[in-house]
């Protein structure tokens, strides 16, 4: 075998080509075999399945590139939650912008190390510009805001709750009961105290609860809020716990992840009002700012809150070299090798400009006010409240946790809709949260009916599979049956021992619930017997 191509330098180019056709062929094939939000049949199917069409994986002989990419990438597509579909919208997974996918193949391409100027020249000068470009959004009246990539909020949150302590020793933190996990979790990995928990009835943290604490606890201390729940996508009251934490002379760390993004948006940007008094602010853009993972963000007001992050290895940052001039980038991450997401990031900002961001921003939160709408006015169903963000509670009226979570389970299972699940006010609640701008009323309301029959299935015990579900590709024979025809370039589908015949079919995951035979048989209640 000739030896296998690089993807840089001048022939790299040429060398890409012909291969991101077979990749974005087979994305095709297998988002066309999946034929809907994921694959139905649960792990049981899809393990066995994906395993069967991807072994070996290390065979002795190798297939050659075209045959590798299409073969697995056909296999990870057709076994893929896909958000880019309307009706995948259980978790704070978005899907990825086209031309932010781009910008990530050339930084996969170029491939620079963001851990010494030596490997990364250009990319770190950008990674420079973006993060200080980026956090003076949150911090617009301080001299030099400046910021690190992360990759994701939990990093993020740890790096504050580790800066802090480099600040002032072991802090004592406290959140609401809505905080991230990742919150407790940084705190101890540092080896810090448990986080106390403030309750947050509401969804947002209790202000008269966290005034007790601030008042009763011993200093240091360090408030985490939040500006967009996992749960229900809340805010907590930014500019009163801001207030309070100066009255107690508490540090206040913002976990503004999902909703940060919303400074880009002249509508929505005043529920963050207060994020500029925080010490730290947590920023995620593989949330609400439709990036490839990762791409997440810690912002400080001022750039010498980030010198505790400075480290010194002598191949990487030798003294001499930057006295010289060369910037010394092992600051700028508590990791070494690391890949320019800044570059991806750049590009959406520069593609859609603030009108074009904020234009993405306010379709999806008016997207999630119409799936709201549809709720209320649906008699089988109830809404929990109306969105702050992207994130609508909703659960069949009169139905138990059982059957909310067995809902879903099925929805899941037949490979129609991905939704989350979150308790609030004692009881367990679908979660839609919409991330894709593309979303249309209808796709909204086709959502609402695949719940509204699944449940009318669970009543009527019509639940089960269909039966050719559980024999998709990657079987040795009779391994497709449906309704509709393969394109021609799918019929080389991975895991079969031949091709496939013609005329070979793939709509297996979309078929339709079994017509419901009853419906819901509890009344929807009045207004004042609605939750919140």
């Amino acid at each position: 075998m000739p030896t296998p191509p690089l993807a840089g330098g001048p022939t790299g180019p040429a060398a890409l080509r012909p291969l991101i056709d077979t990749v974005l062929t087979a994305l095709h094939d297998g988002a066309t075999l999946r034929g809907g939000p994921l694959p139905a049949g649960g792990p049981d199917t899809v393990t066995p399945r994906t395993r069967t069409a991807t072994h070996p994986l290390i065979p002795d002989h190798g297939t050659g590139p075209h045959h590798a990419l299409r073969n697995l990438v056909t296999a990870l597509a057709a076994g893929a939650a896909d958000p880019a579909h309307p009706h995948c919208a259980a978790h704070l997974h978005t899907p990825p912008l086209a031309l932010a996918a781009a910008a990530d193949l050339a930084a996969s391409a170029l491939n620079p190390s963001m851990d010494s100027w030596d490997q990364a020249p250009a990319a770190s000068a950008l990674e420079a510009d973006l993060t200080t470009a980026l956090a003076a959004e949150i911090y617009p009246h301080t001299p030099s805001p400046d910021a690190v990539i992360t990759t994701g909020g939990t990093e993020a949150n740890q790096l504050a709750l580790l800066l802090a302590r480099e600040r002032h020793g072991p802090v004592q933190t406290i959140c609401g009961t809505n905080a991230h996990h990742s919150v407790t979790r940084a705190a101890w990995l540092l080896g810090l105290p448990e986080p106390v928990a403030v309750p947050a009835p509401t969804g947002t943290l209790d202000l008269a609860a966290l005034d007790e604490a601030l008042t009763e606890l011993h200093r240091p201390l360090l408030v985490v809020a939040t500006a967009g729940t996992t749960d229900t996508g809340e805010i907590d009251p930014l500019d009163a716990i801001a207030d309070l934490c100066a009255t107690h002379g508490a540090e206040l760390h913002i976990d503004a992840a999902y909703g940060g993004p919303l400074l880009f948006s002249p509508t929505h940007r005043t529920l963050l009002h207060g994020l500029d008094r925080a010490h730290s602010v947590t920023l995620d853009l593989h949330k609400l700012g439709w990036q490839p993972a990762s791409a997440g963000l810690l912002a400080v007001p001022e750039r010498h809150h980030l010198t505790p992050l400075h480290h010194h290895a002598p191949y990487l940052n030798a003294d001499d070299d930057t006295e010289a001039g060369l910037p010394d980038l092992l600051g700028r991450s508590l990791r070494t090798t690391r890949r320019p997401d800044a570059l991806k990031i750049a590009v959406t900002l520069q593609a859609l400009g603030r009108t074009g961001l904020a234009e993405l921003i306010d379709r999806t939160l008016a997207t999630a006010h119409h799936l709201a709408d549809l709720v209320t006015k649906n008699p089988t169903l109830d809404l929990y409240d109306r969105p702050t963000i992207s994130t609508v509670l909703l659960r069949p009226t009169g139905a138990d946790d059982h059957t909310v979570a067995t809902v879903r389970r099925t929805l899941l299972q037949r490979g129609h809709a991905v939704l989350g699940r979150a308790h609030a006010e004692g009881r367990l609640w679908l979660k839609a949260t919409l991330l894709n701008p593309h979303t249309t009323p209808q796709d909204l309301q086709t959502l609402l009916d695949l719940i509204t029959d699944t449940t009318a299935d669970l009543i009527t015990g019509t639940t089960d599979l269909p039966a050719d579900t559980t024999d998709f590709p990657g079987t040795t024979a009779d391994l497709i049956t449906g309704t509709t025809d393969l394109p021609a370039d799918t019929t080389d589908f991975p895991g079969t021992t031949a091709d496939l015949p013609a005329g070979t079919t793939t709509d297996l995951l979309t078929q339709p619930p079994a017509t419901p035979t009853a419906t819901h048989p509890t009344p929807h209640p009045t207004e004042s017997d609605t939750p919140r």
